[in-house]
């Protein structure tokens, strides 16, 4: 036997390798996951600091006053790459159905309440993949299919939202919009999404939120309480929440999914819940750690469904050819 068929004899009786290392692509969606993930977590405190910076300002104020501060960071940041026409294009897109989101949000809470509310908004983890594949034809694998339907369900039981009794308000209608807008702004910063250049497409999206916002103030009632706590709201939402928090966002979606990153992001009222039990402003019954567990139950089944699927197809790619 010569020596290169006995090298191939020793390969083709050697047992296959299992444990291959995540490819380039597979690390860079996880450390995007994780760092969605981090990001819900701290998404989850911001409702409780803009409940209280309400009581001394409008919506719209604060919304105003809080994407101007952060697009001025973030303008410091990215200065002439803002200018650049394809950012200024995509910035501007992004920025519109951003703003849709807030003010539909906004809108709708005066005709319905903020458990539909909040139930409806959480919506667009279901709405990021059907409108994916019907705009895009983005298909996604069964298990985020799994993971979408447990976490349209946990966050019914979250909220205790009831729909079925006299229908939709009008309120409700609002609020549905505002959920499409939200998974259409996802669905698009994943295909416009940067490797490079984050920053100043996300400064051209503040902007955007904020002149919007600033354009809506004549016609509602202004009022503004410059008190340290609406201060400290203005400050830490501006800054955290939403120049850096979309920052990540962004960045993120440049190596993951729109559905990983809806459904990560339906993990925000969880973290909510939860933050709010530690700080003694609620207490959680049954129905609602049901209700999150079931969220999180979903995003682990689309999150280890996929891993899954990975390690099977490398699995069934490493056996080599039977010899006759």
């Amino acid at each position: 036997m010569g020596r290169s068929e006995a090298q191939s004899v020793s390969s083709s009786s050697s047992p296959p390798t299992t444990n291959t290392p995540p490819s380039p692509a597979g690390r860079a969606r996880l450390q995007a996951d994780g760092a969605l993930a981090l990001m819900s977590a701290f998404w989850g405190t911001t409702f409780l600091v803009v409940k209280g910076a309400l009581g001394d300002g409008d919506p719209y104020s604060f919304v105003a006053l809080r994407f101007c501060l952060g697009a001025l960071a973030l303008t410091a940041v990215a200065r002439r790459q803002m200018l650049v026409p394809h950012t200024l294009r995509r910035g501007l897109v992004l920025g519109v159905f951003l703003f849709l989101g807030f003010v539909l949000q906004t809108v709708g809470l005066v005709s319905t309440t903020p458990s539909r509310s909040a139930f409806i908004t959480g919506l667009y983890v279901v709405f990021v993949p059907v409108l994916g594949l019907a705009l895009f034809r983005r298909v996604p694998r069964v298990s985020s299919w799994v993971g979408v339907v447990l976490a349209a369900v946990g966050l019914r039981y979250l909220t205790g939202a009831e729909l079925g009794v006299g229908g939709l308000s009008s309120g409700d209608w609002l609020t549905l919009g505002c959920a499409v807008a939200y998974a259409v702004h996802i669905l698009l910063t994943e295909r416009y999404a940067p490797k490079t250049g984050v920053v100043a497409l996300v400064a051209v999206q503040l902007w955007v939120v904020a002149v919007l916002s600033a354009l809506c103030l004549p016609f509602t009632q202004v009022r503004v309480e410059w008190t340290p706590a609406f201060l400290g709201a203005v400050l830490y939402c501006g800054l955290l929440a939403s120049a850096m928090g979309i920052c990540v966002q962004t960045w993120a979606q440049a190596r993951t999914t729109a559905v990983r990153v809806a459904l990560i992001c339906s993990t925000e009222p969880v973290f909510t819940g939860v933050f709010s039990v530690a700080l003694g402003y609620e207490k959680l019954g049954v129905r609602e750690w049901v209700g999150g567990g079931l969220i999180v139950l979903g995003v682990l089944v689309a999150e280890l469904g996929g891993h899954l699927f990975e390690r099977l197809r490398a699995g069934r790619s490493a056996v080599p050819d039977s010899v006759g």
